[in-house]
């Protein structure tokens, strides 16, 4: 049975979430959290310690949540090609939800890209993590036939990549719509390219 304190924190980090995705990471303060949680400031400080300590959390709970809608979906399909299909389309899902603000590890790239440190550390642990299955399922699709053997996995990857963040670019800070179909397209032609 959960107790009362553990809900209580889980609710305050699902909070800080929610700001981090909007004001950032690094502006994430006990105060302004405290107020939004209706709390004392006292009272978030006992269950965190810390700034550090709250903004890790809120890394770790972004992880859990990331493979919940992210790398899960993808794995429960097929290896391979329909793997990597499904890996773009659940990323492509995410970073376009209107209940998010896209994808938070690229909004905490611009914060922590070059600044080193333990929060760096988890945030760069859950991009590579995304990454490493990219290249699983491309190197799958290649053992299985359904990509070429010249086909070139860090290279694929990266173009992926690319297109991902383009996206997060595009519908967030320009607000286009219509970037995930482009880039659904741009990913079927990295696919001919090496099939």
């Amino acid at each position: 049975m959960e107790r009362k304190s553990d809900t209580t924190r889980a609710a305050i980090v699902e909070r800080a979430l929610a700001l981090a995705s909007q004001e950032g990471l690094e502006a994430l303060s006990l105060g302004p959290l405290a107020d939004a949680m209706k709390m004392s400031k006292s009272g978030v400080f006992t269950r965190f310690g810390s700034r550090s300590t709250l903004q890790m959390a809120v890394l770790k709970t972004y992880h859990g949540q990331f493979q919940r809608r992210v790398l899960q979906p993808a794995l429960a399909a097929r290896q391979g090609l329909p793997r990597l299909r499904a890996l773009f389309a659940s990323s492509l899902e995410h970073i376009g939800s209107p209940q998010l603000a896209g994808c938070f590890y690229f909004s905490c790239a611009a914060e922590y890209d070059d600044r080193p440190g333990p929060l760096r550390h988890e945030l760069t642990s859950g991009v590579l993590a995304w990454r490493a299955l990219f290249e699983q399922s491309v190197r799958q699709a290649v053992e299985l036939g359904q990509l070429a053997a010249s086909a070139n996995t860090e290279q694929m990857v990266f173009e992926i990549y690319a297109l991902l963040l383009a996206v997060q670019h595009d519908t967030r800070l320009l607000e286009r719509s219509g970037s995930a179909a482009q880039a659904q397209q741009a990913f079927e032609h990295i696919l001919q390219r090496h099939t």
